[in-house]
């Protein structure tokens, strides 16, 4: 969603998953028109996977699942978490409302990648590439910024544990983070059970 990756950029971002295993997946992708390999011009040369049109099309799909996953009262924070999936569920979960009125420009450095968003009307628009003008950068490991967007965790607290490096507005960022609620939970199965039971006593 967020441009072409090589094998390797792929298979890091999936932890678990064997070669062969991708590989097969990536080939059942392309077989459907889902995806494309091609090589980079040099001086990259190398070859990528980046999805097709209609490939693309398919975000809303992802957006509503990451929705619905959000309720899982069995969720697991401590799961691996990717860039992409960071970066999808900002599309993903952005408050239009919260963000109404705000225009501004959040960089984002997630290890050796780069990635800048653009936030306005409501809508934030994200892509790799260079920072420069960007308003504020956040600097840490997916997991880190996520807990600090989710989870609630403070800004101030994950610079004093330097996981986390904040340049540019602080209001901004401090703004920023608000603005992606997460969906009430499901109500887990033992409650709905108990709900269930007292519904038919009550007849």
């Amino acid at each position: 969603m967020f441009g072409p990756r090589r094998f390797s950029a792929l298979r890091a971002s999936l932890p678990g998953i064997s070669a062969n295993v991708l590989t097969q997946r990536l080939e059942g992708l392309e077989a459907a028109g889902i995806l494309l390999r091609r090589r980079l011009p040099p001086p990259g040369a190398v070859q990528v996977y980046e999805l097709t049109p209609w490939g693309l099309e398919s975000e809303p799909i992802f957006q509503a699942l990451g929705r619905w996953a959000a309720r899982s009262p069995a969720h697991d924070p401590t799961l691996p978490f990717s860039a992409a999936s960071l970066l999808l569920s900002l599309r993903t979960m952005l408050d239009a409302g919260r963000a109404a009125g705000l225009t501004a420009r959040i960089g984002f450095r997630l290890g050796a990648e780069r990635y800048l968003g653009v936030l306005a009307a409501g809508r934030i628009e994200i892509a790799a590439g260079p920072l420069d003008g960007a308003d504020v950068v956040f600097d840490g490991a997916p997991a880190v910024i996520a807990g600090a967007i989710y989870g609630g965790q403070p800004l101030a607290a994950l610079e004093a544990a330097g996981v986390l490096r904040l340049t540019g507005d602080r209001a901004l960022a401090g703004r920023f983070v608000t603005l992606f609620p997460l969906p009430e939970k499901a109500p887990p199965a033992s409650l709905r059970a108990a709900q269930s039971t007292a519904s038919r006593d009550s007849t």
